[in-house]
């Protein structure tokens, strides 16, 4: 294995194409602007293949890029084979209904679960707890909210990231400040959310500053525009993640934007213009998924931002612990009882219905 390239982590998380590193991927990953990659469905065959590909995307630079996953659970998880099959944050929620404390143990265990199994796999970040609210309005969004409640979507949030803190990892939130409300997909379109920031405030940006409060390490901006707060959307805005998010809330963590190659961030221009609009707004990372053209684009293009806070954020998100050592936690006795708890929450038949989230093929 060559010697890692020593270099800050850049600005830009990509993904790659299959199971193992390509040459041309190999010289994208190296490139001072790239910071990290996110994985997909496509990436996965079994554990030890996994396990080997973010050893080698790991092994490239020092510090290592980071490896996120939209590992949700549902019909959001990427790797199945040999993972626990996590159920749709809903059923959390209805678990709430007859036992709040149940509920959030569960969740606590959820999360835990979650985190380990991917830390036993090289993998960094899982882009959860989703924050929005369950207006029973977005379909994208639908069974992947804990519920309608925002005291109770903060409750159960807090205890999955009580769990995804025992199993080596940190949170993201999103989609910030609240997609539940919309009815169009932003893979797909610009949804316009109409309601007035004091609106906003009582309802669906409570979790957010709740979870902030609580220690979340990173957010996820919706790519919606809320026209009575702002023109653009929100992971465009200056207004939204500087004023709102890290001056109202205290917000201090990453601040990952949405992928930059949906159809949601289309208005703010080609792809180098969403990323300037991205990074200008205050996103610390911009992902740009399922287009290695555009990647490239970017990385030619794009000057590099003054973040001078980007190398400590990203510190932070990295994954704890030794990859052997959660190898060996997830062979334990102790977390195979874990994974019953999880076996144990029962998968409602429309777990899996709603669009697909994220996957170009």
């Amino acid at each position: 294995m060559t010697t890692p390239l020593h270099l800050p982590r850049g600005p830009l998380m990509v993904d790659v194409d299959g199971f193992t590193l390509t040459d041309a991927e190999r010289e994208r990953l190296r490139h001072p602007l790239v910071g990290g990659v996110i994985l997909f469905r496509r990436n996965f065959q079994d554990i030890e293949q996994l396990r080997a590909l973010t050893a080698e995307i790991h092994a490239l630079r020092s510090p290592a890029l980071l490896i996120a996953a939209d590992h949700e659970g549902g019909r959001v998880q990427r790797f199945l084979y040999g993972f626990t099959r996590l159920p749709p944050m809903r059923v959390l929620g209805d678990i709430w209904a007859e036992s709040p404390d149940q509920a959030k143990s569960l969740a606590e265990t959820v999360g835990y679960v979650l985190a380990a199994e991917l830390r036993a796999c090289g993998v960094d970040l899982s882009f959860t707890p989703v924050l929005d609210l369950d207006w029973e309005r977005c379909a994208v969004i639908g069974n992947r909210s804990f519920h309608r409640d925002p005291y109770i979507v903060s409750e159960l949030a807090q205890s999955l990231q009580k769990g995804l803190a025992r199993g080596g990892m940190g949170t993201c939130g999103k989609h910030f400040p609240g997609h539940g409300w919309v009815e169009g997909d932003s893979h797909h379109v610009i949804p316009v959310d109409p309601r007035t920031l004091d609106q906003l405030r009582v309802d669906d940006l409570v979790p957010f500053g709740k979870l902030a409060e609580a220690g979340l390490t990173s957010v996820m901006p919706a790519h919606v525009v809320y026209p009575e707060v702002d023109g653009q959307p929100a992971g465009f805005s200056h207004r939204w993640l500087q004023e709102i998010l890290r001056g109202e809330l205290k917000f201090d963590g990453v601040i990952f934007s949405d992928d930059l190659c949906m159809e949601g961030a289309a208005g703010a221009g080609g792809i180098t213009e969403r990323a300037e609009a991205a990074f200008a707004a205050g996103c610390d990372m911009a992902l740009v998924c399922n287009r290695p053209d555009l990647a490239d684009q970017v990385l030619a293009e794009l000057k590099k931002p003054k973040q001078p806070k980007l190398a400590e954020r990203l510190a932070r998100m990295a994954g704890q612990g030794e990859v052997v050592d959660w190898q060996k936690l997830v062979a334990s006795d102790e977390f195979k009882e874990a994974q019953a708890v999880v076996h144990s929450l029962a998968m409602p038949p429309d777990a899996l219905k709603g669009p697909a989230v994220g996957e170009a093929h």
